[in-house]
């Protein structure tokens, strides 16, 4: 039986978070909204001390990974690594979604190593900000299509490519580049390597400016007969066309949650601050009569409540089962999903439920709305998280369901 109700013994660190969120990430907000590509250097120091968190095992401050070695197995019911993240991360995007993302060493890219790395690697690249190198040109939600390769040569894979929409794709110490050994096997050949910066061949053609989470760099990166040492390449280096996508897809059971919970912590925030707007104008929520028969805008909030809720739970479940080593991919796509979804019709609802005040800079409602669009994009849009479903429910394969 799940408790979906977070345990007792976050309690702290979910404090801690929320007074990071509070003290150094929100007042610093629209700072950084305004002044796109310059960097938070507020973040360096607070970096540090989540840096300590994690080395002192407390956990739920830095990127983590669904790891499922075989020897290792939950005794019980376990609260782990992969909620504490969660956890923490819905209390730091409240403060600031582009700011965590822009927080060094905590790149979506550190989830991937977490994931998918040997022990030597961990010991490596586990203190390396990462970023995270997917989407091509021609290659956006089908991440099977990519065409950026791989060839070994000798000791080193030779890359050849380009990536575009890199989040810290220029502030990052290395990125998690995907890219196929053999386009001819299809999906079952890609493969994510670490490419260090300032490695020959390794060039960021230019920052790109966005809609929302402008205090993030968002990137475009071009690998040129880019030399990595073979060592680099995480997981194994063996094609199996029966296990097909699984060594790279074991990611996203990962990054996906946390971005669930990126867009819940952007909804609550909006959701916290049209509360409060709808209150000082005297509107009451009553959570003892139906919804219908309450002022129009309780009634709406009280819908999109009942939304956020509905995510929350499905996000915790998909983090909380990783803990567990239970397969999570279903739950960790119907998390994205439903979370995506729900943080942009919350944003959008609630600048429209504010008025005049939810569409000027006044307050940070009109932010939140152009920042919550990305989180139901990124890590695989909306539609593929359905797709996703749909295959795994009906127990379909991607061939027979497209």
């Amino acid at each position: 039986m799940i408790n979906l109700e977070p345990p007792k013994k976050a309690a702290a660190l979910i404090n801690q978070a929320y007074q990071a969120a509070s003290h150094v990430l929100r007042p610093i907000s629209r700072k950084y909204d305004r002044a796109e590509h310059a960097y938070p250097s507020e973040l360096d120091m607070f970096a540090a001390v989540l840096d300590g968190l994690s080395s002192s095992g407390e956990g739920g401050a830095g990127a983590a990974g669904v790891r499922r070695d075989e020897q290792e197995t939950a005794k019980g019911n376990r609260n782990g690594g992969n909620l504490k993240t969660v956890l923490g991360t819905i209390e730091l995007c409240w403060g600031d979604v582009a700011l965590l993302l822009s927080m060094p060493r905590q790149g979506l890219g550190n989830a991937a190593i977490a994931s998918v790395a040997n022990d030597e690697q961990l010991e490596r690249f586990g203190k390396v900000w990462a970023a995270m190198a997917i989407t091509e040109p021609d290659c956006g939600s089908d991440s099977a299509a990519i065409t950026t390769t791989a060839k070994l040569d000798g000791d080193h894979y030779v890359l050849n490519g380009e990536k575009i929409f890199v989040t810290s794709g220029q502030r990052a110490d290395a990125v998690v580049v995907w890219a196929t050994l053999d386009k001819s096997k299809g999906r079952a050949a890609i493969r994510s390597f670490v490419v260090e910066k300032g490695t020959p061949g390794f060039e960021v053609v230019r920052l790109e400016h966005k809609l929302g989470i402008r205090a993030s760099d968002t990137a475009v990166l071009r690998f040129e007969d880019c030399r990595v040492p073979r060592e680099n390449l995480l997981g194994s280096p063996d094609v199996d066309t029966k296990k097909g996508f699984a060594g790279v897809m074991q990611t996203f059971d990962n990054t996906r949650p946390l971005v669930a919970a990126m867009a819940i912590g952007v909804a609550r925030a909006a959701l916290e601050e049209t509360r409060r707007i709808l209150t000082e104008a005297g509107v009451t929520l009553d959570y003892d009569r139906p919804a219908n028969s309450q002022h129009a805008a309780a009634a709406a909030y009280l819908q999109l409540e009942a939304d956020y809720e509905a995510a929350y739970l499905l996000t915790l479940e998909s983090a909380w089962m990783a803990d567990n080593r239970k397969p999570n991919s279903l739950q960790a796509s119907m998390a994205k999903a439903k979370a995506g979804r729900s943080a942009v019709d919350i944003t959008l609802k609630c600048v429209e439920l504010a008025g005049a005040f939810g569409y000027v800079e006044d307050s940070l409602l009109e932010k939140w709305a152009r920042d919550s669009k990305i989180l139901d994009i990124f890590e695989g849009t909306q539609q593929i998280q359905q797709l996703i479903v749909a295959r795994r429910v009906l127990g379909k394969t991607s061939a027979e369901l497209k």
